[in-house]
Parts: structure tokens; C-alpha cells; sequence
């Protein structure tokens, strides 16, 4: 088979390889149209792709750099860089071409963070939509819809949930008893997220009224076995990753939030206030899921109470000064 040919093929094993991995359908589809763009880029060079020139590849980085962002130029080279490596060990080249290739890396952003009260303004802002439709024939619709949306953020809040762990939480994955909650992350790997007693009396309250007036809504046609999935939209069926990003936007801006704010900052702040309750990190490494601690220890860049109080408590020249003495300006 052409090298053409054989670089196409070599990337249907590799995004199998991916698939066996339970690697998600939206890294699958990102994998295959950066690297498939790369192998194209290479044919249309005359580029065999196991043993790519090395002028050829500082060329692609200049057309990546061109037209993309620079967090887009990240994402690519990752998806590359892996398909080689992929190769490498099956047998299929000989080494990595890019391993001696200088390619940028992004700088390590801080992840933006809410205040406590930041997070009530939240809450608050689920009371105040409530208000906001008034009464008439949508009013139990919308305290359902409240009902949820309380739900929803203190559960995101109170676990460090992805978004998708939200949306993929069914019924069997809850035990408001023992205040946990079930979930399949990054991976398909499974971990225990822990409710506080907010979160507990949300989800019994929009278990006992909101989910079934939901429910009740489903349209009287349809032959689709009743939802499994703990959190439902208006029509009565699954609240998909997409509603709920619309809902948590929509409450951000009800609540002044600051622009930028995504569902996923629930998920940084849960573990930046862990740390500032004195929680060890590899107990907030556990609780998010994280395979490596390095991912973790980002947040003690944005934990300035936790870092403080380390600072003081181990540096000599931080504690007090004795009597007598006058204190040591910082």
C-alpha cells in the first residue's frame, strides 16, 4: 500500500485504538479532523508520514499558526504528536518526526474562581427567575424549572462535577442518604462525589415536585422508555450538556456575574474553597477525578488563603515578631 494510503489506514487503527480507550465521540471526531488535515497536508507535499521532513513540519506549524488560535495550534499538535507516538509503538514508524521539532506551548492560565458569595448570588438568581414569570398557567412549569435549577448548581457546586457528569447522572447514581452521588468521568472512570446537606435538601425537593411535573410533560406520543437521567428540560426528557450550559448562562447574567463565567467554574471554585477550608490536596485530587496531582496543584495558585496561611506558618521571618521587637515589614 502507497504511504498515501497507508497514513489513512494507520489512522482508522489509531482512532479505534482511541474508541477501545473510551476516549469521548467529541475527542474521537477532534482527533481525526486534525489529524487527517496533517496527513493530507503531508500527501499534497509528497511527504511519506511515517518519515516526514523536518522543514515540512516547521511549514505546517506556520500554516497552523496562520489560521488558527493558539489554543486551536495546542489542541492539533497534541492530537498529532499522539497519533506518532501511537505509531511508534505499534510498529508503524520508525520514531517520533516531532520530537525535535520546537513547538509553542500555551502559558498555564489560573482558572477563574467564584466568592462564596458569588455562588449565592447563583442560588439567588434561581428565586429571582422564579419571580420574574409571575403566575398564570406557567407557574408550575417554572417552579419545576426553579426546582431543578437549584438542584443543578448545588449539586455542580457541592461535587466538582464536569458538565457532563451533570448530564449523564441518572437516578441510580444518587443516594441522598448517605449523601453521594455516582458519577462516570474522563475515561469512562467512576467516582464518588459527596453531597452537603444544601445539595441533599435541593435534589429531595426537585425529586418530590420538579422532577415529576417534568416528567408529566413528556409528549403523550412517544415510545421512548421513561427518562433514567436525574436532571430533565421542559419537555420531560434528558437536560442534554448543551441545556444545561443555557440554563447556567442565563442564571450567570440574571446574577451580574462576571462575563467568562462557564459551568465549569463551579467546578474550580468547589475545589479552590476546599482548599481554602484547609481540605489536603489529595483528598481535592480524589473528589475531582484527577489522574495526576500536577492537574490538582493548580489550584493552589488560585487558593491565596491557603497559601498564606502555609507561608505563615513555615516561613521564619512571617510569624510575629517577639516582644520587644518591632515587626518585620514584608
Amino acid at each position: 500500500m502507497s504511504g498515501d494510503g497507508a497514513g489513512h489506514v494507520a489512522l482508522d487503527r489509531f482512532l479505534a485504538t482511541l474508541a477501545a480507550r473510551d476516549a469521548s465521540l467529541h475527542t474521537q471526531r477532534a482527533y481525526r479532523t486534525a489529524v487527517g488535515a496533517y496527513l493530507d497536508w503531508l500527501v499534497a507535499r509528497g511527504d511519506d508520514w511515517r518519515t516526514p521532513r523536518r522543514t515540512e513540519l516547521r511549514s505546517y506549524l506556520a500554516h497552523l499558526g496562520a489560521g488558527h488560535a493558539r489554543s486551536s495550534v495546542a489542541q492539533r499538535l497534541a492530537a498529532i504528536r499522539s497519533f506518532h507516538r501511537w505509531a511508534v509503538r505499534a510498529g508503524l514508524a520508525p520514531g517520533d518526526p516531532w520530537g525535535a521539532v520546537a513547538t509553542p506551548r500555551l502559558p498555564r492560565r489560573l482558572p477563574r474562581v467564584l466568592e462564596v458569595e458569588q455562588v449565592e448570588a447563583l442560588l439567588d438568581a434561581v428565586d429571582a427567575e422564579l419571580a420574574a414569570t409571575g403566575g398564570g398557567g406557567r407557574a408550575e412549569l417554572a417552579a419545576a424549572l426553579a426546582s431543578r435549577d437549584r438542584a443543578l448548581i448545588e449539586t455542580a457546586y457541592a461535587a466538582g462535577l464536569r458538565i457532563s457528569e451533570l448530564a449523564g447522572a441518572d437516578l441510580g447514581s444518587l443516594d441522598l442518604r448517605r449523601g453521594e452521588i455516582r458519577v462516570l468521568g474522563k475515561g469512562r472512570k467512576e467516582r464518588i462525589g459527596l453531597l452537603g446537606r444544601p445539595a441533599r435538601a435541593a435534589l429531595a425537593g426537585y425529586l418530590d415536585e420538579g422532577r415529576p411535573e417534568l416528567l408529566a410533560r413528556r409528549p403523550a406520543e412517544t415510545d421512548m422508555p421513561l427518562p433514567v437521567e436525574l436532571f430533565l428540560n421542559h419537555h420531560g426528557m434528558p437536560l442534554g450538556v448543551r441545556g444545561i450550559r443555557y440554563r447556567l448562562d442565563r442564571l450567570c447574567r440574571r446574577a451580574g456575574l462576571p462575563k467568562g463565567v462557564s459551568p465549569h467554574t463551579l467546578r474550580h471554585s468547589f475545589a479552590t474553597h476546599l482548599l481554602d477550608g484547609g481540605a489536603d490536596l489529595r483528598v481535592v485530587q480524589e473528589l475531582l477525578g484527577h489522574e495526576s496531582l500536577a492537574t490538582t496543584q493548580v489550584y493552589t495558585h488560585v487558593s491565596p488563603g491557603r497559601l498564606r496561611s502555609a507561608y505563615q506558618a513555615a516561613h521564619p521571618r512571617a510569624r510575629a515578631a517577639p516582644a520587644g521587637r518591632a515587626a518585620v515589614r514584608p
